[in-house]
């Protein structure tokens, strides 16, 4: 039995992943198939491409990937120059002695692996950037941001705005029973340079094991970090609750902290017998796809909703 999940916007990736779990390839190969159009859907800014700025109008992207058979994982993290984070994340896993590389030292890597570059942000990225720094400074201002002394308060007034971003989750299990996970992001758009959310951290945004299952978030990072959650939901399955169980344990955890930070968390998830579920704790989220060995096509799903009162 083989199987795949995404989030909403995994949308131009689903059939790619299901493809080759028909054809009998890797629950890896599927995860990073599956995420790789959608870094390039130009439509989509809250991921690869189209990404939107941080503060000082540079893209930052975010991914992970994981093995559940062996427990390797890769990660990159404020990536920029390269629209395929999850790739390079990969090459992190496959080829280098790390889990997770940042700034600098993974734009480094990403070349000397042979990933392609790319000029970020694009212009439409750029214009809305530019909308939204017009709200807070003057074009004088914006021109010279590199040199502001002082980046928190604008990077306060701007979260205001709009204090996260979108993430793409898929979750595949293929023909052998093995499991993967992986996800990508630009994080925040007009966040503090050099942030991270959860996306790249292995444990909070993603987490995969063949014995149990895997997991993966989409919404406000930092909560997902400090509950640890992706790997929540697995260790809840391990200790005997089913996957709808686990996930709505997980956000009973988050409860108080979205309570008093507001934002949103979306979860997805499968186990180890090809069980999966998805949940969300507002009604702004859209959904999932799936397809299995028995459907063949995509189907979206409407995810459970949980409430931060109950």
């Amino acid at each position: 039995m083989w199987l795949v999940m995404a989030s909403h916007n995994g949308q131009p990736g689903i059939e790619s992943a299901a493809h080759l779990l028909k054809a009998g390839a890797s629950a890896l190969d599927a995860v990073e198939a599956g995420i790789r159009p959608v870094e390039s859907n130009v439509q989509d800014d809250s991921v690869g491409l189209a990404g939107m700025p941080n503060v000082l109008g540079e893209v930052e992207l975010d991914a992970s990937i994981m093995d559940g058979r062996t427990l390797a994982a890769g990660a990159v993290g404020a990536l920029m120059g390269y629209d395929h984070p999850i790739s390079v994340a990969r090459q992190v896993m496959e080829q280098s002695p790390h889990v997770m590389l940042v700034g600098e030292g993974a734009r480094r890597f990403a070349q000397e692996t042979g990933n392609t570059t790319s000029d970020l942000p694009t212009p439409d990225a750029q214009r809305k950037w530019r909308e939204g720094m017009q709200k807070f400074i003057s074009e004088q201002e914006i021109a010279r941001i590199a040199d502001r002394r002082e980046l928190l308060p604008l990077v306060n007034e701007l979260q205001k705005m709009q204090r996260q971003q979108g993430t793409v989750n898929f979750l595949a299990m293929d023909a052998s029973g093995d499991i993967a996970c992986g996800v990508s992001t630009s994080g925040w758009a007009w966040k503090y340079p050099g942030r991270l959310g959860d996306s790249p951290v292995i444990g909070a945004g993603a987490y995969a094991d063949n014995r149990y299952g895997a997991a993966a978030c989409c919404g406000y990072g930092e909560l997902a970090i400090r509950a640890g959650t992706a790997r929540s939901v697995v260790l809840y399955i391990k200790m005997g609750l089913s996957v709808d169980e686990a996930c709505r344990e997980a956000m009973r955890d988050l409860q108080p902290l979205l309570a008093v930070h507001g934002g949103g968390m979306s979860i997805r998830a499968l186990d180890r017998k090809g069980q999966s579920f998805s949940i969300a704790s507002s009604n702004s989220d859209e959904g999932y796809w799936i397809v299995t060995e028995q459907s063949r096509i995509p189907e979206l799903r409407e995810s459970a909703i949980f409430s931060v009162r109950q």
